[in-house]
């Protein structure tokens, strides 16, 4: 079987597994989050040997190009060395504000210390001094000064417990990215624009209705936002105000309590789905059924942007 090393450590890969599974096998110290090929923070560098191209999907070109790929779903058929990423990938950055949007929500503004580029939407991983890793979605626009990400505060959630009860301004961290491609395009200013989304899943969404705006879109735009109950909507006065300001905005606070799953009624109250563009952000099994609701009735499916947030392994 192949050998994958990273520095001083090497391990025979099993049957089936991964590089990522592999090296931390052998103790060495890669960082990780989702293990699904989708957060970036497992991201390393091929020194040696060659990388399976499932195993660079979806990274940028200039990328591919330095050998970067994602561990957690790299099996190579041959012997591999690896490295961590280059500076290029990893923007040092400085916390410069936490506040609490609700009870579970917490909104993180990073300065980042170097140029940073991305669309408003896209999601970054968002690293500790200790490696350990997190992805979240991008709710700033490109013009503002920091970057801002809301993060919810799960129960014995590594990283979200540290945001919440110990990381203060001028704490250091860096940040891999941006990756995805969920955001905004310019260029058909009059298509009515679908966004829903639940929980955090707002932030990205967020990030995409003031960019379309900034971009002069003119066509309705549906947001969504789904939570159990009331406590859950956060940021709900600056929503309703940029719909008081914009009359193309129709801003939907829904409920499971009172609405019942956001999903169904987004589909009781678009019959006709043909022309729009959706963006879809959150819990990953609305996510994924609701872009296939969306296709079967009539939305052409490369008009369907899904961002399902999953859980760190």
């Amino acid at each position: 079987m192949p050998q994958v090393c990273f520095g001083e450590f090497a391990s025979e890969l099993r049957e089936n597994e991964t590089a990522l599974d592999a090296l931390l096998r052998s103790g060495a110290p890669v960082s990780y989050s989702c293990k699904a090929g989708s957060c970036g923070s497992c991201m390393l560098r091929a020194v040696d040997g060659e990388v399976p191209a499932a195993a660079q999907a979806g990274l940028k070109d200039s990328w591919k190009a330095r050998g970067y790929f994602l561990a957690c779903v790299c099996r190579p058929e041959s012997d591999l060395t690896a490295a961590p990423v280059d500076a290029d990938a990893q923007v040092p950055a400085t916390i410069a504000a936490l506040d609490s949007l609700s009870s579970d929500v917490m909104r993180l503004r990073l300065q980042c210390r170097q140029p940073f580029e991305f669309r408003s939407g896209q999601y970054i991983t968002l690293m500790r001094h200790d490696g350990l890793a997190r992805s979240y979605s991008i709710a700033s626009l490109p013009a503002e000064e920091h970057l801002e990400l809301h993060v919810r505060c799960l129960p014995n959630g590594q990283m979200s417990e540290w945001i919440r009860q110990q990381a203060r301004a001028g704490d250091n961290v860096r940040v891999l990215g941006p990756s995805g491609e969920c955001f905004y395009v310019p260029g058909r200013p009059e298509q009515p624009l679908l966004l829903v989304g639940t929980g955090t899943g707002l932030a990205p969404l967020y990030g995409i209705l003031r960019d379309a705006l900034a971009h002069g879109h003119t066509g309705p735009i549906h947001l969504y936002h789904g939570a159990v109950r009331e406590a859950g909507l956060y940021l709900r006065d600056e929503l309703a105000r940029l719909a008081a300001e914009n009359p193309n905005v129709h801003y939907n606070p829904t409920t499971l309590d009172a609405d019942g799953p956001v999903d169904q009624l987004v589909l009781a109250r678009h019959k006709q789905l043909t022309g729009f563009r959706a963006f879809l952000c959150g819990d990953p099994a609305i996510v994924q059924g609701l872009r296939k609701k969306l296709f079967l009735g009539g939305m052409d499916l490369k008009e369907i942007y899904a961002d399902a947030f999953l859980p760190a392994a």
